[in-house]
């Protein structure tokens, strides 16, 4: 039964709600099974208010993983440090995405067909992490002299995190640590220092 005028919810609440049904919807029963109905039923609210929202079910789970990984705002991952920053969205992303990798998967193969979502955009819109965290993980970084004003290309910026969801679709498993420091000290810092100018790495 949808929300009465006197329960009615409305904005963030209204959203998390039905993106909480919607992963529950996925992991008790599976995409085959998962439909509009069975979210909007399960969030008490109706389809019409989904489909306002997200036009296909690809674009609704694609929210609902966003919304279980849990990227929160950038000050989170304020350690003080480029490398320390990096080190940390990165090992947010391994924990949290790694948890739906195979979900992911799934995703990947079916979304192009349903929706006409390609595999890039999903896999993008899913577990790219925020931009504004890198945005702003560089706008510190260049405050604290730890790098100059040079352009950097955007590819540089998100290669770590290119790098880790790679990992992550691929295995299906959490990147060890090993390997997410091997990438921002040997490869992303390097390219940043040589890109933007600075002091350099250590």
């Amino acid at each position: 039964m949808a929300d009465s005028p006197q329960t009615r919810r409305r904005g963030p609440g209204l959203e998390a709600a039905i993106l909480e049904a919607a992963w529950a919807e996925l992991t008790e029963a599976g995409y085959a099974a998962l439909t509009m109905e069975s979210v909007a039923a399960r969030a008490k609210t109706s389809r019409a208010v989904l489909y306002r929202r997200w036009p296909s079910r690809p674009e609704l789970l694609v929210a609902a993983l966003r919304h279980h990984t849990n990227f929160t705002s950038p000050e989170e991952f304020d350690t003080g440090t480029l490398r320390g920053d990096m080190l940390a969205l990165l090992r947010h992303m391994s924990t949290r995405v790694g948890e739906i990798a195979g979900v992911l998967s799934f995703l990947l193969s079916a979304s192009f067909e349903e929706a006409g979502i390609s595999p890039a955009v999903l896999r993008e819109r899913a577990i790219a992490g925020e931009p504004s965290a890198l945005d702003e993980m560089l706008r510190r970084a260049a405050a604290r002299g730890e790098i100059g004003p040079g352009k950097v290309s955007r590819r540089i910026v998100t290669l770590p995190v290119d790098l880790v969801r790679h990992d992550l679709i691929m295995n299906q498993a959490p990147v060890p640590d090993d390997q997410l420091v091997e990438i921002v000290d040997d490869i992303f810092l390097p390219l940043m220092h040589r890109a933007a100018g600075g002091p350099g790495p250590g």
